[in-house]
């Protein structure tokens, strides 16, 4: 019997060892991320900085990007798995036959976009653009609202001289004259209107377009990575729950991220609704956007996709279903 106490006894002393001992767990996964120096990407940046993404099991590679176009490059050429990017170019890849997956929107603002002008061209009323120089970048929801506007006061891009322009070369462009007015989004926005003074006047539009900024990657990554796709979103989730409850943190990470000057993304931040979704607004401009894109022989394409086809809801409906808002 003694012997057979004993045995249970450093039977128990072992396991209790064992118990005590940090169970191995698996290494991060690395992921790279290209994502923008935007507003639109706030919260890609804020679960970077607050180590979600590392709670989350992930070790997130930064591909920085000026533009949502270029990151959503790196990914079609497999050089970053996930990318930050608005809805126009997402349209322009399938409609040339990516095979991409949007798994989320992350940010959605009907005034991010406008047209600033320079007054001393002539330019008081968008009217007044006709047979002026504007400056847009080509592919990206810059081009998309350009149009849009003009159409909205009884122009067409026949009766201006659009000049295509990188975004960071819209504020050189403007102040040495070389254009007369831009068509971009913020931070280049209010920069530009800052520094045109009296001289500059913005045209916005709420009522013709919403630019959703979403998070995109490969369907092949997704397919083979359903688990990876949930952390990332989890990870996003939980900064938009931060910048929900504390926007002037999430102000101070934007600003040393992205080295931008505090009081700017202060006086932009209202422009912009933070929101891990997937939305009915997604899939309507995805579809206003093609119609505009065959008219204007944009693409080779003559009909229109099925988007929901493109559209990945099962990550999220994982994690969020609540955040599921489409009837298709």
């Amino acid at each position: 019997m003694k012997k057979l106490f004993f045995a249970l006894a450093l039977v128990a002393v072992l396991a209790a060892c064992q118990k005590s001992q940090p169970q191995a767990t698996e290494p991060p996964q690395k992921i790279t991320v290209a994502y923008t120096w935007q507003p639109q990407s706030t919260l890609v940046h804020v679960a970077a900085a607050k180590g979600y993404f590392t709670e989350e099991g992930l070790d997130v590679q930064p591909l920085m990007q000026t533009y949502g176009k270029a990151a959503l490059q790196a990914v079609i050429e497999n050089k970053a798995d996930f990318a930050t990017v608005a809805e126009t170019p997402v349209m322009f890849n399938i409609l040339q036959g990516e095979k991409i997956f949007v798994i989320a929107n992350i940010e959605a603002s009907s005034t991010n976009n406008a047209i600033v002008a320079r007054k001393d061209a002539g330019i008081t009323k968008p009217g007044d653009l006709k047979g002026k120089r504007i400056g847009f970048t080509p592919g990206t929801t810059s081009d998309f609202f350009l149009d849009s506007l003009l159409t909205s006061n009884g122009l067409t891009r026949k009766d201006i001289q659009p000049v295509a322009l990188k975004p960071e070369e819209m504020q050189d462009a403007i102040m040495a004259k070389k254009v007369d007015a831009v068509s971009t989004w913020n931070y280049p926005l209010t920069l530009i209107k800052k520094q045109l003074g009296d001289n500059g006047i913005l045209f916005y539009d709420k009522e013709i377009y919403t630019e959703t900024f979403n998070i995109a990657t490969r369907q092949d990554f997704v397919q083979k990575n359903p688990e990876t796709v949930k952390r990332f979103l989890r990870a996003l989730i939980k900064a938009e729950n931060l910048v929900a409850q504390n926007p002037e943190e999430a102000h101070t990470i934007m600003s040393a991220a992205t080295k931008i000057d505090h009081s700017l993304i202060h006086e932009v931040w209202n422009a912009f609704s933070y929101h891990v979704v997937l939305d009915q607004t997604l899939l309507i401009t995805l579809e206003d956007e093609t119609r505009w894109a065959i008219a204007n022989k944009l693409t080779e394409r003559t009909e229109m996709p099925n988007y929901a086809n493109f559209i990945y809801p099962d990550g999220l409906r994982a994690v969020k279903p609540e955040a599921i808002r489409m009837n298709r």
